[in-house]
């Protein structure tokens, strides 16, 4: 590799997306130990709790995703029964979701999403800087060969993470139980 002036630059933006991308997965390994979700899904989780009654095209403006991403992690957390689809009220051709029971107590004991963090130093930036890092980035992405198509949510890759397992007086009170 050919040095530079900017090459000190660039140690520091490759350094810069190293430590984000640590702190991501270990977020992702995380949201998976201790709560069986991915951490796209847990993201979205949260962002329901947060905003109740929220459409799926809601989902997407809160969690800064392509629409039909987050149906797909919708669709997992419907399947794993912690959140519902409910016909509006006062429009019955929109669905909105609610966070179930289930869906809250495991909030409860869930770490908080990686994601959140990641928005908010995006967002703490002024418009000027917010453009330029998005440019740089989609340009990064596009020298890579990253395609400008949909993408699946942060560590949403189709792998579903095992269940959170129980513990062994959990597990013995579900066997005298049945």
């Amino acid at each position: 590799m050919r040095r530079n002036p900017s090459s000190s630059d660039l140690r520091v933006a490759l350094d810069a997306f190293r430590r984000i991308v640590q702190v991501l997965r270990t977020s992702a390994n995380d949201a998976e130990r201790r709560a069986g979700l991915t951490s796209a899904q847990l993201f979205a989780l949260q962002q329901l709790s947060s905003n109740p009654g929220a459409s799926i095209n809601d989902l997407a403006a809160y969690t800064f995703t392509h629409q039909s991403s987050v149906s797909v992690v919708v669709r997992r957390l419907v399947e794993r029964r912690l959140i519902r689809k409910v016909v509006a009220k006062d429009d019955r051709r929109r669905v909105t979701l609610q966070v179930t029971d289930a869906g809250r107590r495991l909030l409860r004991r869930s770490p908080e999403p990686a994601q959140e963090q990641l928005i908010a130093g995006i967002a703490a930036l002024n418009s000027t800087q917010r453009h330029a890092l998005a440019t740089a980035l989609a340009d990064v992405a596009g020298t890579m060969g990253g395609r400008s198509e949909r993408v699946p949510m942060l560590f949403e890759d189709g792998v579903r993470p095992r269940r959170p397992m129980r513990s062994r007086r959990q597990a013995g009170r579900r066997r005298l139980s049945a």
